[in-house]
């Protein structure tokens, strides 16, 4: 692992292969998993607040959802995620064929709002936890993204690019750039050892 500023980063993410293929996978991270998208402390007043303006993205089932338990809900003491359709998708899910979506970010690429998604969705793969004085940066290599690390492998585009967006979103420009030299840095230190 290495450190950039507060955050400490797992070496997975170096020059790991992806770029999402949702063709390929369907979306299934917004369908699979134990609970909704994971959410940030002033995310639930964000969701709340932009229902309105995105309930014309969402299915009637989620709606009903929404209705009677809320955008969100406290999944663990003190950690709150998005509610989800029975024990599947999230509420903002909505499908195009046999592909989900999300209807956060359709009505944000609409311009009715100017939120993107929560910011555990932008940044999925990646996954940040608080341990201590830093922020945890793990990549989650699971099964799902299979397709997302053949494609990205194909078209050479790395990791730390596809999430670019979310990490400066999270942590900003100057640190995203000191990121990236540190990315390169780490690599020319474990090369040697592990002929990456």
């Amino acid at each position: 692992m290495f450190v950039v500023g507060d955050a400490l980063i797992s070496d997975d993410v170096l020059d790991a292969p992806f770029a999402c293929n949702l063709g390929a996978c369907h979306g299934a991270c917004c369908v699979q998993g134990d609970s909704g998208a994971p959410l940030e402390p002033d995310e639930r007043a964000v969701l709340d607040a932009l229902v309105p303006r995105v309930r014309k993205y969402m299915r009637p089932e989620a709606l009903k959802v929404v209705k009677r338990e809320g955008v969100w809900e406290e999944v663990d003491p003190g950690e709150y995620a998005t509610t989800c359709v029975g024990n599947a998708e999230c509420v903002f899910v909505t499908y195009e064929g046999p592909v989900a979506k999300c209807a956060i970010q359709k009505a944000y690429q609409a311009g009715r709002i100017d939120f993107p998604k929560p910011l555990s969705c932008h940044l999925f793969p990646l996954r940040i936890e608080q341990i201590g004085e830093y922020e945890v940066i793990n990549y989650k290599q699971i099964a799902m993204c299979d397709p997302a690390r053949a494609f990205g492998r194909r078209r050479g585009i790395e990791l730390i690019d596809a999430v670019q967006e979310a990490l400066i979103r999270k942590f900003g420009a100057s640190w995203f750039d000191a990121f990236r030299e540190a990315c390169q840095e780490r690599l020319q230190v474990l090369s040697p050892v592990t002929g990456r």
